[in-house]
């Protein structure tokens, strides 16, 4: 977290584009890239550092320096990469049935977990806190089990029993103490302690039906958790420690502390599942998106020293709601930025409704979310990233077979037919020198302005 702007990464059918926003009205294209069709793209917070994988060769990662313009290295793995993690120690690729752990500073594969449950969305999270540097991943391909490891020191640290339906969202809060989860009847979303695998809260996102979460996000501070799924409403949760009671009027307290009392007195009696729900905690703020059933990625962000949420659609728009947590509620729309390179279209002090959605037309040169294989589909390669600098927190997949064969091997002078098997999963290394990586040198890999 050593810089303070803020980045999204889009990946498109023609290659990529990094833009900044450095106010809610200015959405600023810093680089794109014109190449092929791209499905992952993960920037190392604002940084030069990218890390890329094609539709085309959905099994090879390629690592590049944008502002250089050139490729670092590239590997092929032993089956389709379903999702890229990095922060500033480790880089995490996510096949459907194991986890790579890279040491970013020279691309060594570090550790292979190997016969993880069947994993087909690619399912993991990694800290963005290079200290508290975990990783989460599904345990279960039934139950909502968190696997939690340590990618600093290569061990188990824990699993987490967080739902009884499988997972569908993880996220780990900035601070690298927290997990987030949803599982895919997503009507509770629940934080844990990683340290001990304790509850922390449990929130209902609704009650009338079940959703696909797309995303969860901690603002920078860890005060607040966002939610975003298939329908069109995304919600806001406060982690609140004390929990207050709000005032009522005297006739309504009399009702509320006789229905409390009676709440209590027959905890023991009644269903778990009826006494969780009147413990559980709602939404503090929400906002309504003008389309539902489309994939999309929401955050948290200090903007203008004002609290924003952002999200972002497959069909390729970026809106900003202003979030006011003193009143809560509804949150204004604001502003909304097209991610294809063209200039803006809609511009609104106020929300958009449902309806007036259904009557809207986007611009025909908008580009759709294509449909491709379901064994790749893994959403859009549309990447928000929120990291500050520590005084601003409160502010706020086919593989090509090369000779050379893998970085360790080639380091060993291992002909490529006496690779170890853990060396036969990933080759094609393009660059073998040490100590490539430099990244407390902003010389090497410096912010972008």
């Amino acid at each position: 977290m050593a810089y303070c702007r803020k980045s999204l990464a889009v990946g498109t059918k023609t290659g990529y584009r990094l833009y900044s926003l450095s106010s809610v009205d200015n959405l600023d294209q810093i680089y794109e890239n014109e190449s092929e069709d791209i499905c992952i793209v993960e920037r190392l917070f604002s940084s030069s550092l990218v890390a890329v994988v094609s539709l085309s060769s959905p099994r090879k990662l390629r690592v590049c320096h944008f502002k250089k313009g050139n490729e670092i290295c590239n590997y092929s793995y032993s089956n389709t990469i379903l999702g890229v993690k990095l922060n500033r120690a480790r880089l995490v690729v996510c096949l459907e049935e194991s986890l790579y752990i890279h040491n970013i500073h020279d691309m060594k594969v570090l550790h292979t977990i190997r016969d993880t449950p069947p994993n087909p969305a690619g399912l993991c999270c990694l800290s963005t806190n290079s200290d508290l540097c975990y990783l989460a991943y599904p345990g279960s391909s039934t139950t909502g089990e968190v696997q939690i490891f340590d990618a600093i020191n290569l061990q188990s640290v824990s699993m987490i029993s967080a739902h009884e339906s499988p997972l569908a969202a993880m996220a780990i809060s900035h601070q690298g103490n927290r997990i987030a989860t949803a599982s895919e009847r997503g009507t509770v979303i629940r934080v844990f302690n990683i340290s001990d695998g304790g509850k922390l809260y449990e929130f209902r996102r609704g009650v009338k039906r079940c959703v696909s979460i797309c995303s969860l996000a901690f603002s920078i501070d860890g005060l607040y958790l966002c939610s975003s799924s298939n329908t069109e409403t995304v919600h806001v949760f406060k982690l609140d420690d004390t929990k207050e009671i709000p005032q009522m009027p005297d006739e309504q307290q009399s009702w509320m502390s006789y229905l409390s009392k009676a709440v209590t007195a027959s905890a023991n009696y009644l269903p778990t599942q009826v006494t969780d729900v009147f413990n559980q905690g709602r939404a503090v703020a929400s906002i309504h998106l003008p389309f539902q059933g489309l994939k999309n990625i929401c955050t948290i962000v200090m903007v203008d020293k004002v609290l924003r949420l952002l999200v972002a659609s497959s069909h390729g728009y970026l809106y900003v709601y202003n979030l006011d947590m003193e009143e809560g509620g509804e949150c204004t729309l604001w502003r909304t930025h097209r991610l294809d390179g063209q200039l803006d279209v809609v511009d609104s002090p106020k929300p958009i409704k449902l309806k007036e959605a259904n009557t809207t037309k986007l611009d025909k040169n908008v580009k759709t979310e294509s449909s491709i294989n379901k064994n790749l589909d893994t959403g859009p390669a549309v990447v928000l990233d929120t990291n500050h600098m520590t005084e601003d927190c409160l502010d706020c997949t086919l593989s090509v077979a090369n000779p050379v064969g893998s970085y360790a091997g080639a380091l060993r002078g291992h002909p490529s037919s006496s690779l170890s098997d853990a060396e036969n999963h990933v080759d094609s290394l393009t660059d073998v020198s040490e100590d490539r990586f430099n990244l407390n040198d902003d010389s090497e890999f410096p912010p972008v302005m």
